[in-house]
């Protein structure tokens, strides 16, 4: 039974089969040690192993067991086995350079002190030490100013049973009580530098001698062998805990044996089975491989103001007990308080790059480890609620993500109300054009046989006052949250009143054009000037955007839907268009009749009249036209409600230009100039034409008489 060894190959029962230790293995303590790098959260160390098997195999089973968790390694440093100032100093080198803040240990205590003595003198950068064992730390405290270098160190040591009275022994020990023990003079001769009288050889000036009552009380002890007096005594007691159930289990058989006389099998067998507490409450047992069960203590380099470095325990690694895949880890409650006493107050981080806030996620750098990225904010609809998130999250289609992009938060539904100040406005600008409309058509009808009322076809005039009236209504069908029905009736309606408008313009501007080429009474141009003609037109035209209207709603209708793209923050109530195909061949229809009356209104501009009819109709076609060209670009780069705002607004600028263009003038001359309105007024006027006429005709040397 060792108390010493800890090689892992010793832990092989086929090969050591009788082999049993109350040390773990090196590779217990090295799968210890990295957890302990697990749970600070350390993501980025330097392994500092010895040049041998050991080293290899330490640093190799730490690389495994860090790399899942996410911890990289900076970089490997093997120090060699042989005094190498050189190769020592290109390791010092390396370190200084390497931005890893954690070193994690896996040396002999001779390497370790000489890479200490180098660090010395280069001002260290604040590495925190990790080691498998205090004892680096213990011996290293004999190095004058080497707390500078291990302030804030970590270390494990083995959780193994107290001797009980092995202090009190040390402290009543004399040399004159065991004289037949050979070291035990040596052993005070180190301990306190003296020598004893009569030794052979020549006495050092300045020693003093030994008197053999000097007490070992509260004495450091020089040599590392007394450290290791626990695991020995655990090992000692195993023995006797073993013996004894050898001895009670042959009583019980009704076999007396001797503590004297077994068989070692008998023995061997009772270790490996052994499982008791020592007399201060440490539970002693042994695994299958031989090894001794042991907990790890954590101890933790500080130095107090008063200059004193000491080791502080501020916690314990359990390695029989996992939580997932990890060892228990428990650290002290009050190690935060225990360090208020001391320069140390926080457990420094060591990583390649810093946290990723909630909000961004982690973008590997190129050809760097895992461990280095870059913070990348969530674009906008997605989120990252934890820190270090590998990517965003999409939020759900009923959500938007936050301004700091580290939650989601509802959307709301909108659409373009009544009630808010836009729609408001809108709705009251419909209303106001459709009642002046209706007071224009009111004055038409009071003044019907008037000159100005009955040229160009007052029926004419009335059906496109009404027309012109409805067209502002349906603006109305735009606003409010999209319906079923609204869907239904909205671009329809808007298409068959507006084409009744826009016919109506198209048979006023023929009939003034054909008005000026019947020349011949009874010819057949005087046909179509007749009301019926000009009523033909506007049925004709309406009737075939009807068909392309109900054409539309019967295989592919508009319906309301959900904007979910135009507003991140928002759902948009609109309505989907259905088929986007038809829709375009209703507006195109009533695109191709908008140019076409333009067209003809504008070779008609030149026209004589005494009421100035064709330059109306021109600039009122020119208006509309020139609105509904600006509508189309607006209409595809708007996004959500306000594409039904440029909609209505298009609805009622074309309205209002017809309206004004056309009727606002006649109303003028109604109301503030009557005597224009008057047969003899207009008798004049045709007179005056019909001279202005004949002589622009002499002046262009033609001979056909103008109407």
């Amino acid at each position: 039974v060792s108390y010493g060894s800890s090689l892992p190959s010793l832990s092989d029962k086929i090969q050591f089969p009788s082999f049993l230790r109350t040390v773990t293995s090196d590779l217990t303590s090295c799968r210890a040690v990295t957890q302990l790098i697990i749970h600070f959260r350390w993501s980025w160390v330097i392994i500092l192993a010895h040049d041998d098997d050991f080293g290899q195999q330490a640093s190799s089973l730490a690389s495994r067991e860090l790399s899942p968790a996410g911890v990289c390694i900076e970089d490997t440093l093997h120090v060699p086995s042989h005094d190498s100032s050189g190769k020592i100093e290109l390791i010092v080198q390396k370190m200084q350079k390497c931005t890893a803040r954690v070193v994690l240990v896996f040396l002999s205590n001779a390497n370790f002190q000489i890479i200490l003595h180098s660090l010395l003198g280069i001002h260290p950068s604040g590495q925190v030490w990790v080691s498998m064992d205090t004892m680096h730390m213990a011996l290293a405290l004999s190095i004058p100013g080497i707390s500078q270098v291990l302030h804030g160190t970590f270390g494990l040591l083995y959780h193994s049973s107290r001797a009980i009275g092995f202090p009190e022994f040390l402290a009543d020990l004399r040399p004159s009580q065991t004289p037949e023990d050979m070291f035990i003079k040596k052993f005070w001769e180190s301990t306190f530098d003296c020598t004893w009288p009569h030794q052979s050889g020549r006495v050092r000036e300045g020693v003093q001698m030994c008197s053999g009552n000097e007490s070992l009380k509260n004495k450091l002890y020089p040599f590392q062998e007394v450290s290791n007096i626990d695991a020995a005594y655990t090992a000692v007691y195993s023995i006797a805990q073993a013996l004894q159930d050898v001895i009670d289990r042959g009583h019980q058989d009704g076999k007396g044996i001797d503590s004297q006389h077994f068989h070692s099998w008998q023995l061997l067998h009772a270790v490996r089975n052994v499982h008791f507490k020592t007399p201060d409450g440490i539970k002693i047992m042994f695994d299958a491989n031989g090894d001794v069960v042991l907990k790890f203590d954590i101890y933790q380099g500080h130095k107090t103001p008063e200059g004193i470095f000491n080791l502080v325990p501020v916690g314990m690694v359990d390695p029989q007990v996992y939580v997932g895949k990890k060892m228990m880890v428990h650290l002290k409650e009050d190690l935060q308080v225990s360090c208020l006493n001391a320069e140390m107050t926080f457990v420094p981080s060591s990583v390649c790059s810093e946290s990723c806030l909630p909000g961004s996620s982690q973008v590997p750098r190129v050809g760097a480890p895992q461990c280095c990225f870059d913070c990348s904010r969530c674009p906008k609809g997605q989120f990252a609620d934890k820190k270090d998130m590998k990517r965003c999250l999409q939020c759900p289609k009923e959500q938007y993500s936050s301004h700091s992009r580290d939650r989601c938060l509802p959307r709301t539904e909108i659409f373009l109300a009544f009630e808010e100040p836009l729609g408001f406005m809108l709705a009251l600008v419909a209303l106001f054009l459709s009642g002046l409309a209706v007071l224009v058509l009111g004055v038409f009808v009071k003044h019907r046989d008037t000159p100005v009322v009955r040229a160009n076809n007052r029926t004419l005039s009335y059906l496109l006052l009404m027309s012109l009236s409805l067209c502002s209504l349906c603006a109305l069908l735009f606003l409010g949250r999209p319906s079923v029905t609204t869907c239904l009736l909205r671009q329809t309606t808007f298409a068959v009143v507006f084409t009744v408008a826009i016919s109506s313009v198209l048979a006023k501007t023929l009939t003034v054009v054909l008005a000026f080429r019947a020349t011949k009474p009874g010819g057949k141009i005087r046909l179509w000037l007749s009301p019926r003609a000009s009523t033909s037109v506007v049925l004709i035209a309406s009737f075939m955007q009807l068909v392309l209207c109900g054409v539309w709603l019967a295989i592919s209708p508009p319906f309301p839907d959900r904007d979910m793209v135009s507003e991140p923050q928002h759902i948009v109530i609109q309505c989907q268009e259905g088929s986007g195909t038809l829709f375009l061949c209703v507006l195109g229809y009533l695109g191709i009749l908008a140019g076409g009356t333009f067209f003809v209104a504008f070779l008609a501009r030149g026209l004589p009249d005494v009421f100035n009819e064709t330059k109306f109709l021109t600039f009122s076609t020119l208006l509309f036209c020139s609105v509904w060209t600006a509508f189309l670009p607006l209409y595809h780069s708007a996004r959500g409600k306000s594409t039904v705002a440029v909609e209505i607004f298009s609805i009622l600028a074309s309205t209002a230009g017809l309206l004004g263009g056309i009727f606002i003038p006649k109303c003028y001359i109604i109301l503030l100039k009557p005597e224009r309105n008057t047969p003899a007024w207009l008798r004049q006027g045709h007179q005056a034409l019909r001279i202005g006429s004949m002589r622009c005709s002499i002046e262009d040397g033609s001979t056909q008489p103008m109407t």
